[in-house]
């Protein structure tokens, strides 16, 4: 393509983008039925020829900008899916036509700086000690991968064993510890890592979620204890300071998993809830839920870094490494794109008054859904620290039949799940757009559905 035609696209995909982004808290927060049948027009054999580049975008926006989901929006609430920031979007627009490769600071020298001057920043929001080293991967399910294959190589090398050198074939054993109500994401990264599901010891929680501090079983060396910053039902907090007290009592190695309730950190209002985690040995975090980066960021922490680049080392003669930052040596994957870029202009935009001010406003949000919900006379199920609102109707048929009306309504979307064996509704308020009247609008679809 000539330059000329290639100026021409990009102003094609601007005008679809401006059109969806104005449009997008008017629209039905989830796709109407129709949107979604039109998608079928997708289905059809591998062209034999390419088509008009124009005519793709074209087609592309006109049935698939309907039939996506409007968590751009106010009113969506699902799933602890943030929004996104414009400045953060407009940066990923520029960095994927830088097209980097941020695996080494020999193809991308502005990656490898951006990441570094991240790793700074984030250090300073979490208050963690300058020997932490960050990798930017894909989100929390492989930051939680990186942080427990660095504890499985060090308290493997504690015992005398090289997981690395030698592999898992009469490795010594390794305990895991963790809360009864774990994410999910947890146990899929202790089968991937080999140290399975079935022999991780649980730790009773309380009435929110949160792990009983006095209930932990005896700790030791040779244990990797997972703790959670922000129960995904309830956002409840791990007492993390005393169990991190106790931990390294007995050199426990612990990770906090704060998929969405790290940033907590960040806020001066909600960091009693994170205070101690500090203390933690590794950290897993989401820079596309709370702080509303585009998607694709995910971020492990490690104090010690040599167990994590010890975990995730490569080599090979071709590999140019550097004395500046190589951005492979933090993440399990070589080629990838140059996530610091939107993370740095999030940061940069927002600044540490910003973070604050962002997580103080979806916390109100959340309270304020909360108060309204209850005096119209639904359950609020939990205590609500952080940005999340457990509810139920009087009956358990009562509060199925009010979500999917929800659901359908397309006033605003949240999800469901179960709490003491009985159904929920989960709303998770993690957008910077929504606003006191998208709550109230939301609350009224709520009264409307329950009829």
């Amino acid at each position: 393509m000539k330059n000329r035609e290639v100026s021409a696209l990009l102003d094609q995909v601007h005008r679809y983008v401006t059109q969806y982004l104005a449009e997008v808290d008017h629209r039905e927060v989830f796709p109407s039925e129709q949107s979604i049948a039109d998608l079928s027009m997708f289905d059809e054999p591998l062209p034999d020829l390419g088509s008009d580049p124009t005519q793709t975008l074209a087609l592309l926006h006109r049935h698939g900008s309907p039939a996506t989901v409007a968590q751009g929006g106010g009113r969506y609430f699902g799933f602890v899916n943030g929004g996104v920031h414009p400045p953060a979007l407009a940066a990923r627009w520029l960095a994927d036509a830088w097209d980097q490769n941020a695996a080494l600071y020999a193809m991308s020298p502005i990656s490898a700086k951006l990441e570094s001057v991240c790793e700074r920043w984030l250090r300073q929001l979490f208050h963690l000690p300058q020997s932490t080293a960050v990798g930017f991967v894909s989100g929390t399910s492989m930051s939680l991968i990186c942080g427990i294959a660095a504890a499985r190589g060090e308290l493997c090398r504690r015992q005398g064993w090289d997981v690395v050198g030698q592999g898992l074939f009469g490795a010594p054993d390794i305990r895991v510890v963790v809360g009864e109500q774990a994410h999910g994401a947890v146990f899929k990264a202790l089968s991937l890592l080999g140290l399975g599901t079935e022999r991780v010891e649980f730790v009773p929680v309380d009435d929110q979620g949160a792990m009983i501090a006095h209930a932990l079983p005896p700790l030791d060396e040779k244990t990797l204890l997972i703790v959670q910053a922000g129960n995904v039902n309830t956002g409840a907090f791990d007492p993390i300071a005393v169990i991190c007290a106790r931990a390294h009592e007995s050199n426990t190695w612990v990770h906090v998993d704060g998929a969405f309730g790290l940033w907590a950190a960040a806020c001066a209002s909600t960091y009693p809830l994170y205070q101690g985690a500090e203390q933690a040995d590794s950290w897993s975090v989401d820079a596309h839920k709370t702080l509303n980066v585009p998607y694709d960021c995910g971020i492990v922490l490690c104090r010690h870094r040599e167990a994590l680049l010890n975990a995730l080392q490569a080599s090979g003669a071709y590999l140019q490494m550097s004395h500046n930052r190589d951005g492979m040596l933090y993440t399990p994957d070589m080629s990838r794109r140059s996530r610091g870029v939107d993370l740095w202009a999030a940061l940069k935009t927002m600044g540490k008054q910003g973070v604050d001010s962002l997580i103080e406003q979806l916390c109100d949000r959340a309270r304020q859904f909360a108060r309204l919900l209850s005096d119209a006379g639904f359950r609020v199920l939990n205590d609500v620290v952080f940005n999340q609102v457990l509810i139920a109707c009087d009956d358990p048929a009562e509060t199925e039949r009010t979500l999917a009306a929800v659901q359908t309504s397309g006033e605003c979307w949240c999800g469901a799940t179960r709490w003491n064996d009985e159904p929920a509704i989960r709303i998770s308020v993690c957008s910077w757009v929504t606003s006191e009247e998208d709550v109230v609008r939301s609350v009224e679809a709520f009264l409307k559905a329950r009829g």
